[in-house]
C-alpha cells in the first residue's frame, strides 16, 4: 500500500487497516483524525503522537490484540496482524521443544503478575533476549510494566505502519 492509497481508504477501511497495526481504538480515532498524511515522516511522527496520547486502559486494550510472545493467533486481531505478528516472532518461532516450555512458562509467570501477556517489540529479537527481557521485567511494578508495555506497543505500531507502506526509515531517507 502506498501512503496515498491508505490516505484515499474510506474510513472503514482505513479503520480497519489501522487497527492491525495499533490495536486501541483511541489510537486508531487519532490516526484517522490526523489523514491525510503529508509524508511517511509525518505518518510515523503522527502514530508516536497519538501513542503518546494513550492511557493505561488503551494499552490494555492494545495488548488484549496481540497473541502471547510464542503464538501467532489472537482472536481479537485481523489476518493481518496475525501475519504481522508471525513474522515479528520469528526470532523465537524455531526453538526447540526445550526452550519453547521455558517461554511458555515465563509467559506464564508475567500473565500472573501483570494480570496481562508479556508484549515485547520482538522483531529482530531471539529467543534468548526475548527471554531475557521477559525475566527482567518481571522485577517491575505493574504501573512501570504497564507503561514498558505501552512502548513496545508504541514501537509495534510504528513498525507495522512502516510494513504497511513497504517502506523502512532507510529506504525513506
Amino acid at each position: 500500500m502506498t501512503l496515498d492509497e491508505l490516505n484515499a481508504l474510506p474510513a472503514d477501511a482505513a479503520e480497519r487497516t489501522l487497527r492491525a497495526c495499533g490495536g486501541s481504538s483511541r489510537w486508531v480515532t487519532a490516526m484517522l483524525a490526523r489523514r491525510p498524511f503529508a509524508s511517511h515522516d509525518a505518518l510515523l511522527a503522527a502514530a508516536d503522537s497519538a501513542w503518546h496520547d494513550l492511557g493505561p486502559n488503551d494499552w490494555r486494550e492494545a495488548i488484549a490484540a496481540h497473541p502471547r510472545i510464542g503464538d501467532a493467533f489472537s482472536p481479537h486481531s485481523n489476518a493481518q496482524a496475525q501475519a504481522w505478528s508471525k513474522q515479528e516472532q520469528s526470532g523465537v518461532a524455531g526453538t526447540d521443544s526445550d526452550s519453547r516450555f521455558e517461554l511458555a512458562q515465563a509467559n506464564r509467570e508475567y500473565e500472573a503478575r501483570f494480570g496481562h501477556i508479556f508484549l515485547v517489540h520482538a522483531t529482530g529479537k531471539g529467543f534468548a533476549e526475548v527471554l531475557q527481557l521477559c525475566r527482567e521485567r518481571m522485577l517491575n511494578s505493574p504501573e512501570d510494566e504497564l507503561a514498558v508495555a505501552g512502548d513496545e506497543l508504541r514501537k509495534i505500531a510504528r513498525t507495522r505502519l512502516e510494513k504497511l507502506l513497504g517502506a523502512t526509515e532507510e529506504e525513506r531517507q
